[in-house]
């Protein structure tokens, strides 16, 4: 599983111009799942993110995490995290887990994020997506289990 974690002011997810998950201050979390990932995966990374501590605190070090500046999470499934442009020019998809497999862990990362305490909304599983990012920093981070 992976994850590239943005440090938001402000996300947005619509669908055919309509919005459709909306959060303030917190993470944006675009989230790829691999063939053999398995709620092990979501759990670690959910654990992981909600403690993070890429916040800010009073003397402008990064020393707090999502929870403790009570940060929203909107999670965004991403397959093409898992990409493999090695050869050519075209990239190759395979190392993606299918619809079927990717969709519930997607589901599943997301609840595990609200039992870590954290106000999550979603996108839309296969849709079409429209991203608005107000990204804080910046500040990106990567991650894999």
């Amino acid at each position: 599983m992976k994850a590239l974690v943005q440090r938001v002011l402000r996300g947005k997810v619509s669908v055919d111009e309509k919005v459709i998950a909306e959060i303030e201050r917190g993470l944006v979390i675009f989230l790829g799942v691999g063939h053999d990932d398995q709620d092990e995966q979501a759990a670690f990374l959910t654990e992981k993110i909600a403690a993070l501590r890429i916040f800010e605190d009073s003397a402008g070090k990064m020393n707090l995490s999502l929870r403790d500046v009570a940060g929203a999470a909107l999670v965004v499934s991403q397959f093409t995290l898992y990409a493999d442009t090695r050869r050519g020019r075209r990239p190759s998809f395979t190392d993606a887990a299918l619809p079927e497999k990717a969709r519930p862990l997607v589901d599943r990362f997301a609840q595990l994020l609200r039992e870590q305490g954290v106000p999550t909304q979603q996108g839309e599983f296969g849709a079409n997506m429209l991203v608005e990012i107000h990204n804080d920093g910046p500040v990106t981070i990567w991650l894999e289990k």
